[in-house]
């Protein structure tokens, strides 16, 4: 249903060099990059994630309430985009592990303090 998420950046090329090494976790790779504008996928036609420096001139800012979440197939996954997203300078806002039901996840600010979240569904989240 996702076609990509932007993220708002005050600096693109810092930004960029934080998503290139989180993201190639998963697989993902720039598939378009400008001036302003960078953006990842793991393939053509899937959701893709892209950082901006907003076209209003104005400074980025973190949407209250906004988050990004990137879905991965384990909890060792969850764990190693974590800890990748913590060695790039990113911000903890939960570790890894089991939260409601058969939901595990980690959450994360990045640079910029867009939150994010790496997480996926398991059998037995308790």
């Amino acid at each position: 249903m996702i076609g990509y998420v932007t993220l708002g950046s005050n600096n693109v090329q810092r930004a960029a060099a934080f998503y290139d090494e989180l993201l190639a976790l998963i697989g993902a790779s720039r598939f378009y990059e400008g001036e302003k504008f960078v953006a990842w996928a793991t393939g053509p036609g899937a959701p893709a994630l892209s950082v901006i420096t907003p076209y209003d001139g104005n400074a980025a800012t973190v949407g209250n309430g906004t988050m990004v979440a990137i879905a991965v197939d384990s909890p060792e996954k969850v764990h190693a985009f974590h800890a990748k997203a913590m060695e790039l300078g990113a911000v903890d806002e939960g570790a890894p592990g089991p939260r409601v039901d058969n939901f595990y996840v980690g959450y994360f600010r990045d640079l910029d303090g867009n939150k994010l979240n790496a997480f996926c569904m398991v059998e037995d989240a308790s």
